[in-house]
């Protein structure tokens, strides 16, 4: 399938072949008039040009002041006219013609391209598809069967600039029902068994009956198989996100380079120089105070002396054991930690706690309560489930009770950065550090009623982690709660820092974690898949890197801040000076 197909505003007509192209044919414009290179090309007629324009001019007012008839020509000026006649010819051609009809025959932007008009794309050339497939009964969306189709070449502009041989007679069939409504989109890989077709059918598909070209949005190069069923469904294309790398990090006495996704410029820089402040004072230690997923159904009782009576039962120490065997059997990592009620009327929201091995455990933790759900239903008949999340977990918003209580791998970090390091590596120093951070993160975040965000940016990095080794990038919010210290030690000479925060929710297997690219960021770290040692210790390593590069982020902007450095920073690094007329041409 052809990942740059267009269409117009054309009727469909009868699929034919598209006119191939060799490689190697002889295209030629005004610009190939010299067998040299075209900016060599312009420079010798511009400067014929203007020569040959100086020459006359000079000779001209010569002869006019001694009053010698212009008709009068040498066999130089002779030369000079010819110079200027076939240079001005070779300009007008190369620019006025060009840019002239550029004005007047431009496309609207809504249409694609129209007729046959071939561009020339180096030395490939690629045909525009003038036809647009209209929704209705005027569309025949059968699927007759057909003989073994032959390949329709199509050439078009790609990567590695080769032709790209992929749209046949029966997929143009298949699109055309996919528009006509008659095949289900999300339906095509069930029903072609080829998930890099049907992605690149459902692309084509999606244009026609959009209008909206999807140029730029990368289809090969992926594999589809790998997010069948767990990751994306009905994928057009992939989105490519840079990986910078910060680091190394040294954490409880071992070193991480650090692989951080983002698109935000001086983000993986400042990183890299905390990590750098960190390392030269001895490193970071890592410990980790709670290790536990939650989930929280929401049930309803017809009264709230039933919704007490339940939440009795469940906090009843002697009936723990009986619920964890019940819970347990849904994994052989997922072990029950405890059950917190909260009470509402008669509404009760049960918040469980488990631990999940190497996964974050969200899948894991929800069938492990279907289980006691299932199981108490037999003692509490009028028990109505409302649903299996009520809110209470709480997952992808930000909540008190996870501030609190913690959910995922509760971390602190900390380190004491020398002051030396301070003033030559951060170039500020610690009285101005341990300053700033009370009145920005601690003052100014209580002022703005933060919940969770005592911090300078410390979803910044989560952030940026998370997507690299295909984490929940929704997860961001609760595992970016983090409250930033910064004190004077060492009788004011040095600067201890410390980030707390109480649920950062990762996992080295399952979800986005088996992708090529991200399980190749997590091999980068030593935390790929689950641990052979011990049951968890993959995904808890992984949360100490995260709070560590945390540590390293806010340490270095922080400083910047302190130095009146980041609007120089960010004007310096941030900032393209690429012409973007040119750079989109």
């Amino acid at each position: 399938m052809e990942a740059g197909r267009r269409s117009s505003t054309k009727p469909v007509q009868s699929l034919k072949p598209t006119k191939t192209v060799s490689v190697d044919e002889d295209l030629t414009k005004a610009s190939d008039a010299l067998p040299l290179p075209l900016h060599l090309s312009n420079a010798v007629f511009f400067t014929l040009f203007f020569s040959a324009v100086y020459f006359l001019l000079s000779h001209w007012r010569e002869k006019i002041r001694t009053s010698t008839p212009l008709s009068v020509v040498t066999f130089s000026e002779i030369i000079a006219i010819l110079a200027f006649v076939a240079s001005f010819i070779y300009l007008l051609g190369f620019f006025g013609i060009d840019f002239v009809q550029s004005l007047i025959l431009r496309p609207q932007t809504e249409v694609w391209n129209s007729e046959d008009d071939d561009e020339v794309a180096d030395v490939l050339l690629r045909k525009k598809d003038a036809r647009k497939v209209p929704c209705g009964q005027a569309l025949d969306c059968s699927l007759p069967p057909l003989p073994p189709p032959a390949p329709i070449v199509t050439v078009q502009k790609v990567l590695d600039e080769n032709p790209v041989t992929v749209l046949t007679e029966e997929d143009e069939e298949i699109i055309k029902s996919v528009v006509a409504g008659t095949t289900p989109s999300y339906s095509l890989e069930s029903k072609l068994g080829d998930c890099k077709r049907a992605a690149a059918i459902r692309r084509e598909a999606l244009q026609r009956l959009t209008g909206k070209s999807l140029e730029g949005l990368p289809l090969d190069g992926f594999d589809y198989e790998s997010i069948l069923g767990q990751c994306c469904e009905m994928p057009v294309g992939y989105v490519q996100i840079p990986v910078g790398i910060a680091g190394p990090l040294l954490i409880n006495g071992r070193e991480y380079s650090v692989p951080m996704a983002t698109t935000e410029g001086c983000l993986v820089a400042s990183t890299n120089r905390g990590c750098k402040a960190i390392h030269l004072s001895g490193g970071a230690t890592s410990t980790l105070l709670r290790d536990g997923m939650t989930r929280a159904p929401a049930v309803r009782f017809g009264t709230a002396k039933r919704a007490a009576d339940l939440k009795l039962y469940l906090e009843d120490p002697d009936n723990f054991d009986t619920l964890a065997v019940v819970f347990n059997r849904s994994s052989r990592f997922g072990r029950l930690q405890g059950i917190k009620c909260a009470i509402a009327g008669k509404n009760l929201y049960l918040r469980f706690t488990c631990t999940t091995g190497d996964a974050m455990g969200m899948n894991m933790v929800s069938k492990g309560v279907q289980n006691v759900l299932d199981f108490l239903q037999t003692d509490f008949p009028d028990m109505d489930v409302m649903g299996i999340s009520g809110n209470f977990c709480s997952d992808k918003k930000p909540a008190a009770v996870n501030w609190i209580e913690g959910r995922g791998k509760s971390v602190v970090c900390e380190a004491i950065i020398k002051g030396d390091v301070v003033r030559k590596v951060l170039k500020t120093t610690v009285e101005s550090l341990v300053e700033l951070n009370m009145l920005k993160n601690l003052t100014g975040s209580a002022m703005a009623g933060a919940l969770g965000g005592f911090n300078a940016h410390a979803s910044n990095i989560v952030t940026a982690v998370y997507i690299a080794t295909g984490q929940d990038p929704a997860q961001n919010v609760e595992s970016s709660h983090c409250i930033t210290m910064m004190e004077a030690v060492n009788d004011g000479k040095d600067l201890h820092i410390s980030v707390t925060m109480p649920s950062i929710e990762v996992g080295t297997v399952g979800g986005g974690t088996q992708l090529a690219s991200q399980s190749a960021c997590l091999n980068l770290l030593g935390v790929k898949g689950a641990s052979k040692e011990s049951a968890g210790a993959n995904s808890r390593m992984l949360a100490a890197v995260v709070a560590g590069a945390v540590l390293a982020g806010e340490l270095s902007l922080m400083s910047a801040l302190a130095a009146g450095q980041l609007v120089k920073s960010h004007m310096k690094y941030n900032r393209s000076n690429k012409d973007v007329s040119k750079a989109s041409s």
